[in-house]
C-alpha cells in the first residue's frame, strides 16, 4: 500500500492502523524526519514499512513511489491519495498563489498518483485507488470555494474512472468532515484559521476513524466496490 501525505494527520493514522492489520506500507511525504520516525514506529510494533521523500506536485515522484512499492514488496495493491492543502479565503481576495497551490496538490497531485498507480494496476490486472476528498464539496460554504472546487473535481474524476474501469481496478472516494489534524495550521487567512481551529477543537474526529473507513473499503471482496464514504462528526452540520 502506498500512501501520500503520510507524515502526519490522516495519512499517518492510515499507515499505522493498516500496518497493524498486516498491510505493507510505503509512505510518501515531504517531511523526511517525520517519515523516518513513523517507519520506525510501525516496525517497532511488528509492521512492515518503508518511505520515500516526495512532493506530489512532481509527477515523477509518484511514479517512483509506486515503483518502490513494487520493488520492495513485489506488487502494489492500494494507493491512498491523501496529500492535500487548504487556503481558505473569499474568491474576490484573489489569493491566486493559494489557488494554484491547491490545484497543484489537491487536484494535479491526486491525478499524478492515480496515473502512476494505474500503470502498475493494469499490468497486475488488479488494484484499488483510495482518494481522500472532503465534505467541503458536499456543502458549499463561503471562503471555501476554490478548496471545495478542487475536492469536487476529484469526486467527479473518481466517479468517471469508476464507470470507465472494467472492475479490475477499483476506486473509492472518502470524504471526511472535521478531523483532528494540522489542517488549520496551513491556512494563511487568520480569520478562517481561527474559525476552523475552533470547530476542530469542539468536534473533530480522531483520524483513526478515517483509517477505519479505508480499511473497510479495501477489505471488501474483489467483486465489491465501495464508491464513496462520507464520514463526519455527528455534531457537524
Amino acid at each position: 500500500m502506498a500512501i501520500t501525505g503520510a507524515s502526519s494527520g490522516m495519512g499517518k493514522a492510515i499507515a499505522i492502523e493498516l500496518a497493524e492489520k498486516g498491510a505493507k506500507v510505503v509512505l510518501g511525504a515531504r517531511r523526511t524526519e517525520r517519515l523516518q520516525e513513523l517507519v520506525e514506529e510501525i516496525k517497532n510494533k511488528g509492521g512492515e514499512a518503508t518511505f520515500m521523500t516526495i512532493d506530489v506536485k512532481n509527477k515523477a515522484d509518484l511514479v517512483q513511489l509506486v515503483n518502490k512499492a513494487v520493488e520492495q514488496y513485489g506488487k502494489l495493491d492500494v494507493i491512498v491519495n491523501n496529500a492535500g492543502i487548504s487556503q481558505l479565503s473569499r474568491i474576490d481576495d484573489q489569493d491566486i498563489e493559494g489557488w494554484e497551490e491547491m490545484i497543484d496538490i489537491n487536484l494535479k497531485g491526486v491525478l499524478y498518483g492515480m496515473a502512476a498507480a494505474i500503470s502498475v494496476f493494469r499490468q497486475q490486472q488488479a488494484g484499488h485507488i483510495i482518494n481522500i476528498i472532503s465534505t467541503a464539496g458536499l456543502k458549499i460554504s463561503p471562503m471555501m470555494g476554490v478548496y471545495a472546487g478542487t475536492k469536487n473535481a476529484i469526486r467527479t474524476i473518481s466517479e468517471a474512472f469508476r464507470q470507465e474501469s472494467d472492475g479490475k481496478i477499483r476506486i473509492t472516494g472518502i470524504s471526511p468532515g472535521f478531523v483532528k489534524t494540522d489542517f488549520a495550521g496551513n491556512i494563511k487567512n487568520e480569520e478562517m484559521r481561527a474559525v476552523i481551529q475552533e470547530d476542530m477543537d469542539q468536534m473533530a474526529l480522531d483520524p483513526i476513524a478515517i483509517a477505519n473507513a479505508v480499511m473497510y473499503a479495501v477489505s471488501q471482496p474483489d467483486d465489491v466496490e465501495v464508491g464513496e464514504i462520507v464520514i463526519r462528526p455527528s455534531k457537524q452540520n
